[in-house]
């Protein structure tokens, strides 16, 4: 009896281990840059001593794989990446509700984002769209410095432009969105279709563009202001434009998974990616952002965002999944099968 007791015991605190062993670790799906990632990842590991599986895709594939996973959540935590996908998956209910005690510190924007989705999301970083150019290829070229939207459309840039497919990038849906806000549906469409004629590759993510354009393979990259910052601070010949017209801009996002395996570690994970300390790290591995913590650290080489002619985006309508499923079918049918 007394062996057998003292083998459902240990047996007992076998699966406590086990249980405890389960709870200590995290899956992340990060949606921004890869060095960012990789140091959040680190990061969260040497503060709390869990372990962190961590997947980098652009926002619109995982968002397309949340959905799929819905029946059998994977993943734990979304960070990063635009709002807009947040806010479908939050009307989808993908996502858990959770109202951080840090929410105190944070900029309004990441609150109102928050409040948008029913607390199923909350703005971690902001940015402003806008495009960069590389100046020697420019040059070499013998094309004019484009300065706004309109300059993109001209004859003399047909393919020498990159933008991202807004089916899989956050970034580029933007652009779409704020081409629809910024002149109109009709003439937002219009730009878009003109855009396409010098477009020399859709990419998958959204930073691609600006990374081609500093490696010389393509002249414009169509980006959130903050990607092409950083390829000039890389060493790059970038030159960072916000766009005469006006321009959006994004608030990044985070999200807990609704169905969570690791609900508890996902809820720390939450916290401390809002805290000053961790947001005002971007900096060091080139991530020049907005954070939504006012207390954190901000780089001089931060876009500031007072500076630039931001439209009014509507980030409830267009974060909308019939709105975001309407404006990209349209654009499948009426711009990218366009011929180039």
């Amino acid at each position: 009896m007394k062996s057998a007791f003292m083998c459902s015991a240990a047996f007992a605190a076998l699966m406590l281990a086990a249980g405890a062993a389960r709870a200590e670790s995290l899956t992340l799906y990060c949606s921004a840059d890869e060095a960012w990632c990789q140091q959040i990842k680190t990061g969260f590991e040497e503060k709390t001593g869990i372990t962190v599986d961590m997947t980098r895709k652009s926002s619109g594939e995982t968002y397309a794989q949340v959905r799929a996973e819905a029946s059998n959540p994977k993943g734990d935590v979304w960070w990063g990446g635009t709002g807009d996908p947040h806010l479908q998956a939050a009307q989808e209910n993908l996502t858990e509700e959770y109202v951080s005690p840090m929410r105190g510190e944070l900029h309004d924007w990441a609150i109102k984002q928050a409040e948008a989705a029913g607390n199923k999301t909350i703005g971690v970083y902001s940015g402003a769209l806008g495009f960069g150019y590389n100046k020697d290829l420019l040059a070499k070229n013998g094309l004019p410095e484009p300065k706004c939207w309109a300059d993109l459309t001209k004859p003399e840039f047909k393919g020498q432009i990159q933008i991202a497919n807004p089916n899989s990038s956050g970034t580029a849906y933007t652009t779409l969105a704020t081409m629809v806000q910024l002149m109109g549906e009709d003439k937002g469409f219009e730009f878009m279709k003109a855009l396409h004629k010098n477009v020399n590759q859709y990419t998958k993510s959204g930073s691609a563009p600006i990374k081609a354009a500093g490696l010389g393979e393509t002249t414009v990259g169509i980006v959130f202001m903050h990607d092409a910052v950083a390829q000039t601070a890389a060493g790059f010949p970038i030159v960072t434009v916000a766009p005469c017209e006006g321009t959006g801009y994004e608030i990044g996002s985070m999200s807990i998974i609704k169905g969570a395996r690791n609900a508890e570690a996902a809820k720390k994970f939450y916290d401390w990616a809002l805290s000053a300390e961790m947001q005002g790290k971007a900096k060091d591995v080139k991530s020049f952002q907005l954070p939504s913590n006012k207390a954190a650290t901000v780089s001089e080489l931060t876009p500031d965002l007072s500076t630039i002619k931001l439209i009014d985006y509507d980030f409830k309508k267009y974060g909308s999944s019939e709105e975001r499923k309407r404006l990209l079918g349209k654009w499948d049918s009426e711009v990218s099968s366009l011929p180039q």
